[in-house]
């Protein structure tokens, strides 16, 4: 028997969780049917900007992620106290990037006068919203619904279009964080989609090695001038401790470099339930990325500083 949704997330032993997501029916969710020749590769960018479109409204932070041909995985760190800060009306505008919401809401946004029984209301709505923007539940079910649609209006069908329900994986420790991080982003390694995980298309470890400018202005444009909330902005993949320093409380317990190490040895592996592998013949992945180790302590160190000049660059392309 299923059990609830409560019972399988508690922030008391641990924010941290792997989710995936499956297609039900025989086509495809993304990439190429053999059978038919047809591409679904353009859904892999639907999925790839609406977990990062969320991400930045939802007190959800992505550690990482992979977008496969019928199924995807994520991995999340929950952290509702994000929203202690948000007053009520930042709470409302965000709800209102993802649905229309009441029309006391959309009065009170536009700077409507309201009554006290008004106000009251809005005010009871703000806290029920404001537990949504913490909840795994509601984050998926934004996710899953708006690609459904879309897919189904594509395939010129109804019906279900993913599993009835998401699976979900508490890991409770450093090394399951760790382990199940390197496991999403060698997933297109094992399915032989892609030689190394720096080639592996829609990834988080692509997208951190090589950000794309493309997909940082597409969720950019989700947010519009009349709903978006002025401080809301793309959020960033949830990044690794400086080196030598101990991890703070928005930052994943280990250093980027160890784990690009990690993620190069395991690829490396053969694993006999799976088909792909890194070749062995392939230097290291560092050398690979003609990175030196002091160019790297660089970087990894001044990490968010570069994404947010590009962040800025994108803003004024657009």
């Amino acid at each position: 028997m299923c059990r609830p949704r409560c019972q399988l997330v508690s922030l008391e032993d641990t924010p941290y969780y792997h989710v995936v997501s499956r297609c039900v029916r025989r086509s495809f969710l993304c990439g190429v049917d053999t059978s038919t020749g047809k591409s679904y590769e353009h859904r892999r960018g639907w999925i790839e900007t609406r977990i990062h479109f969320l991400s930045s409204i939802f007190a959800i932070d992505i550690a990482a992620y992979a977008v496969m041909s019928n199924h995807y995985h994520i991995v999340v760190k929950i952290t509702p106290d994000q929203l202690s800060a948000l007053t009520d009306e930042d709470i409302l505008r965000r709800w209102c990037t993802l649905y229309q919401g009441p029309i006391i809401v959309q009065r009170m946004l536009t700077g409507a006068c309201l009554s006290d029984v008004e106000f009251h209301q809005v005010r009871e709505l703000a806290s029920v919203y404001r537990k949504r923007l913490g909840d795994l539940g509601w984050f998926m079910k934004c996710l899953n619904e708006p690609i459904a649609r879309e897919a189904n209006a594509e395939d010129e069908c109804t019906g279900h279009f993913w599993e009835s329900r998401y699976k979900s994986q508490a890991l409770k420790d450093e090394r399951a964080l760790l382990s199940c991080m390197a496991y999403v982003d060698l997933n297109p390694v094992r399915a032989q989609m892609s030689d190394t995980p720096e080639s592996s298309e829609y990834t988080s470890i692509k997208e951190r090695l090589k950000p794309s400018e493309t997909l940082a202005q597409s969720i950019l444009s989700n947010f519009t001038e009349s709903s978006s909330p002025k401080d809301l902005s793309r959020k960033p993949l949830l990044p690794f401790k400086r080196p030598k320093q101990p991890a703070s409380d928005v930052e994943l317990p280990f250093e980027w470099q160890d784990y690009l190490v990690l993620v190069d040895l395991t690829g490396r592996a053969v694993d006999p339930r799976k088909r792909g592998s890194i070749s062995k013949r392939l230097p290291s992945i560092l050398s690979r990325l003609e990175i030196s180790e002091a160019d790297w302590v660089i970087e990894s160190c001044n990490f968010e500083e570069n994404f947010r000049r590009r962040q800025h660059s994108h803003r004024r392309i657009a």
